[in-house]
């Protein structure tokens, strides 16, 4: 019996009735079989942490059950209010068993080497949850995981309170299950990419998603040398529109593009609704309804018109593209407006096996992209 098995037979094993979270690349395989086994009013791919606590809670308070949440360690910055003020032995005493991925892991008193945007969070990860006082177990290859679980979840129940497990890398299949999609699209975000690549201007700043989109534009810079007119936000899901609205609100004559992602517009949406009272924004978004970068399982959006919710929110000019051929057309005409303009562009999932990561740090990825925004 692998891993996952083991996984999926103790969270059986041990009555799990509500399963909860954001995925982590850390376990992907278990989300992905997760959303698959289970239906929706069992099993929730949350638009953040946060979200998905509130919706632990809720399940709680009309079961009295201990729902089952995970979440990769960079998203405890976003459970921290409703764990502190809410699930709290000092507040409402919520029993939640947290399941969080483990990312710039400390082992043997080392930092296991990681990407930059985890090497803070990784290093601070017990500290935080000692801090915010959740008793918690760290797993590796070894464990059982039934008995932790079960122990976990025993001491959730008897101190009213969420406690945690912390999981180390390589406990789980790191290879790829089949995703089996099924879409009438041809072309995925990096042909779209290109598309959009080929017909905006250089002397535009582009703030980029985290994840892969990053890391198609930087292949994209680097190839046509012009990586000075991007700022990859290589952490912080979700912020990439606050970025581009901050640098907008600071060069009012010139357009700010933000190339966005599905998911991450979701975890952080309302921030559009500041983004969209400015003209000169350009907000850019590849729909193709999955967390691409941490295994490709489902985000909700396609149960989501973004279309309505871009001009609820204020954008003037809206399009939702589902062939390449538009893509030209629209982003021209888009770049000759006085006003602001939200684009969807839909695409089917995945990503190429050999897509590069930046060799440059996140310090010099800044440096440059201030002295571009001089100019």
């Amino acid at each position: 019996m692998n891993k996952e098995q083991e996984f999926l037979k103790a969270i059986k094993k041990n009555n799990f009735q509500f399963i909860t979270g954001v995925p982590d690349s850390l376990f992907k395989n278990i989300c992905l079989k997760l959303e698959n086994k289970f239906k929706f009013n069992k099993h929730v791919v949350a638009s953040n942490e946060g979200s998905s606590i509130g919706l632990a809670i809720g399940n709680y308070l009309a079961t009295g059950k201990v729902p089952f949440v995970y979440l990769q360690n960079s998203g405890i910055g976003n459970i921290y209010n409703p764990l502190v003020s809410l699930a709290d032995e000092k507040v409402y005493k919520i029993p939640i068993l947290l399941f969080i991925g483990w990312r710039g892991e400390i082992l043997r008193g080392k930092q296991i080497k990681d990407e930059p945007q985890h090497t803070k969070q990784g290093k601070i990860t017990e500290k935080t949850l000692k801090l915010l006082g959740i008793k918690y177990k760290i797993l590796n290859s070894s464990s059982n995981l039934s008995l932790e679980i079960k122990k976990m979840k025993k001491l959730a129940i008897k101190n009213s309170c969420p406690t945690a497990l912390l999981i180390r890398k390589r406990i789980f299949s790191s290879s790829q299950i089949s995703l089996n999609k099924k879409t009438n699209l041809t072309f995925n975000r990096e042909k779209a990419l290109k598309k959009v690549f080929e017909v905006l201007p250089n002397k535009f700043p582009k703030i980029s998603t985290t994840g892969m989109l990053s890391r198609e534009l930087n292949e994209l810079n680097i190839k046509n040398k012009c990586e000075k007119n991007s700022f990859l936000t290589v952490g912080g899901m979700g912020h990439a529109i606050s970025i581009a609205t901050g640098i907008a609100l600071s060069k009012p004559k010139k357009k700010i593009i933000c190339l966005d992602g599905d998911g991450a517009m979701l975890m952080h949406m309302g921030s559009s609704a500041t983004s969209a009272q400015l003209n000169n924004i350009l907000h850019i978004l590849f729909n193709n309804n999955c967390h691409d970068s941490v295994g490709g399982q489902k985000t909700s959006s396609d149960k989501v018109n973004f279309l309505k919710i871009a001009k609820g929110f204020g954008y003037k000019n809206i399009y939702s593209l589902s062939n390449t051929k538009m893509i030209g057309k629209t982003l021209k005409k888009a770049l000759k407006k006085k006003t602001n303009t939200f684009i969807e562009i839909k695409c089917t999932v995945g990503h190429r096996e050999n897509l590069t990561r930046p060799k440059n740090s996140p310090q010099y990825n800044k440096k440059i992209f201030m002295e571009f925004l001089k100019k």
